[in-house]
């Protein structure tokens, strides 16, 4: 195998067969592959597109690249939920363990951020001691004894992934339909998964601006999966305005322990949890009807069942065991908050989300490169959602900043992404269609 052959073919548009394809990945897989190769390939793959028949053959080259979890005797349906990236995205923190209080057994293999969007696995290195790449055997426990673990790709587990995935977000590959829908889903064949729901994110804060490439991506990992033998539906999802209130990795976990403790009701996001919670519990099994299982996921919810399982997952994972009832004691803060004053009255009306994620990362809060430090403190709270009305100089949101400098740089940058209007806005509904 020459793989400068492989990436050629792919350059002028050809079809690589699944021994090429297979071939790429164990090369890239086992370190034969330099970083440029890599890239170069991507990029191919980026302008050139792929088959399905291709699709399919990358997603099990990768999938088989590493381990595969089995969860024989586990005594719970085997189910997982995937995003594709937005920003304030942090339904994944809450979800976990809403499903698991209701009896799914949810090992979730989550990543970093990439490009603009927010990363699971960033947000929960917020917190001290947490391990994100526990060995297999303490996966199993925690999957068991907690019901869920929310962990990164070890050394073993989909190898050839975690090392593009990492090549991708530096070289502007990353919203390549064939090479999302091989990323997610050998991650979870990997998983040893029985079934999955996709969020599909649409709009200017996703990979996927408009509806004809989410429907193109959602079909895309729906069909592979289902081919791959994994029952497998999707949700298109609205990203035209960040779905938390905030973005930022500890402020996110800090989110999450609000929305665990039911202070987060009437939102966009309880909204988007609650729909996916439901998803996963009828394709599961565990219910029969999806007012059923939003009446269960509620329950698990308000009872603090759901707050139990995220502690006890977090314990059993190295990080602190009163977490949940003790936030502040080890989420660090920012040193530097300021307000982001409106520029007039009127109502929100638009925002560039898009660039509210690449401002979290200008603070200090995602990576340019590979290697780079995450500041986990930074980011912003307090993000106004569209259709609020707003006089002159009210806040529309906190920066969270290292020194003032960054803080002033980023309310102003911050400013200029949200549009005010005269009239109120039509606003589009967060769960945006179905496959």
């Amino acid at each position: 195998m020459i793989p400068q052959e492989i990436i050629r073919r792919k350059r002028d548009g050809e079809e690589l067969d699944a021994a090429d394809i297979s071939s790429l990945i164990a090369a890239l897989a086992d370190g034969r592959l330099s970083e440029g190769q890599i890239g170069a390939f991507a990029m191919a793959v980026w302008f050139k597109g792929m088959s399905r028949e291709e699709i399919v053959a990358l997603t099990l080259a990768m999938a088989n690249s590493g381990d595969r979890l089995q969860w024989g005797d586990i005594g719970r349906p085997i189910a997982d939920k995937h995003s594709t990236g937005g920003v304030g995205d942090n339904v994944s923190l809450m979800l976990a363990p809403i499903a698991a209080a209701c009896g799914l057994a949810v090992p979730m293999i989550s990543g970093r951020g990439l490009g603009h969007t927010g990363g699971t696995l960033d947000k929960l290195e917020s917190i001290p001691g947490y391990r994100i790449t526990p060995d297999a055997e303490l996966f199993g426990k925690v999957v068991k004894e907690a019901g869920c673990a929310i962990i990164g790709q070890t050394g073993t587990l989909a190898p050839a992934d975690g090392r593009l995935y990492a090549v991708r977000d530096v070289t502007a590959t990353v919203d390549s339909i064939p090479l999302i829908t091989a990323s997610i889903l050998s991650k979870k064949l990997a998983a040893g998964l029985e079934t999955l729901v996709l969020d599909v994110k649409l709009g200017n804060g996703a990979f996927m601006a408009d509806r004809r490439q989410a429907e193109m991506l959602a079909h895309s990992l729906v069909e592979v999966a289902n081919g791959a033998g994994v029952k497998t539906s999707a949700l298109i999802t609205d990203m035209n305005e960040p779905l938390a209130d905030c973005a930022g990795n500890a402020i996110e976990m800090r989110n999450c322990l609000d929305f665990l403790a039911g202070r987060k009701s009437g939102t966009r996001l309880e909204t988007v949890v609650f729909a996916f919670a439901a998803e996963m519990l009828v394709k599961s099994g565990i219910t029969a009807s999806s007012e059923e299982a939003d009446a269960m996921a509620r329950r698990a919810l308000s009872s603090g069942q759901a707050a139990e399982s995220f502690g006890r997952m977090i314990s059993m994972l190295g990080g602190p065991a009163d977490l949940v009832e003790n936030p502040e004691r080890y989420l660090a803060k920012a040193p530097v908050e300021k307000p982001v004053p409106a520029a007039r009255s009127g109502w929100l009306a638009a925002c560039d989300t898009r660039g509210i994620g690449i401002s979290v990362i200008d603070l200090g809060g995602g990576r340019r490169h590979p290697a780079d430090r995450i500041d986990h403190r930074v980011g912003f709270s307090g993000l106004l959602s569209l259709g609020t009305r707003v006089n002159a100089g009210d806040p529309i949101a906190v920066v969270h900043a290292a020194d003032e400098a960054a803080a002033e740089k980023a309310a102003a940058t911050l400013a200029v992404h949200y549009r005010i209007a005269d009239d109120k806005p039509e606003l589009v509904p967060v769960i945006a269609g179905r496959v």
